[in-house]
């Protein structure tokens, strides 16, 4: 086994492996969202990110545990970037709290109109294992929501009631969206398709039950 001190070229073991893991993970997401989760082979992904086939299967068991890895990678981005906004809004009105949460969450995933296409289009119905991660993403994101109304109902913006079911339809609707504004030829901008996610989710938390 290697030590963790051994070097090539300059670089140590663990740095060589995580540069890998990276060129893997970024050419599997060019692979799955230009010919396609299904169709592509792990053989291509390799030749994108120049490594071998033997080094692809030291990171990775197959096709779908690289799927699995970035579809959470892209939601994980998406919460980092939410959580980071809130935190500048703390004192704010729920109102205020609630446009700039969307505001971060359609930022980050807009931003590389691949991941969208990804986490909506590629990665979904293709196995027990990626539905399951996709329902653990749905009802985190559904929870979050919720508090969120909560916060609004606490502050006399939006009725006392429970916001669970409410969670989950509107993450619905922003999959939908986001779904069809990568698929745009050209895409919808931006600020449209955020704009109507924010009166959605108005609409949604102020309704009276």
């Amino acid at each position: 086994m290697a030590s963790s001190g051994r070097t090539y070229r300059g670089v140590d073991v663990a740095s060589r492996r995580a540069h890998r893991r990276a060129a893997l993970l970024d050419a599997a997401l060019e692979e799955f969202t230009t010919t396609g989760y299904r169709a592509s082979r792990i053989a291509d992904i390799c030749t994108r990110a120049r490594v071998s086939t033997r080094t692809f299967y030291e990171e990775f068991e197959g096709k779908q545990d690289v799927l699995l890895v970035l579809h959470d990678r892209v939601n994980d981005l998406a919460l980092s970037h939410v959580r980071h906004a809130l935190g500048t809004v703390l004192e704010t009105d729920a109102v205020t709290r609630i446009g700039t949460l969307l505001d971060a969450f359609v930022a980050a995933v807009t931003a590389d109109p691949r991941l969208p296409r990804l986490a909506y289009v590629e990665a979904v119905g293709v196995s027990p294992a990626l539905e399951a991660q996709h329902q653990r993403w749905v009802t985190r994101w559904a929870e979050f929501i919720a508090a969120e109304a909560a916060r609004a109902a606490e502050h006399g913006l939006a009725p006392r009631r429970d916001y669970r079911l409410t969670g989950i339809a509107l993450v619905g609707a922003v999959t939908g969206l986001l779904r069809a504004w990568q698929a745009g030829n050209p895409p919808e901008p931006v600020a449209v398709i955020a704009d109507e996610i924010k009166s959605l989710m108005s609409a949604a938390i102020t309704r009276q039950a």
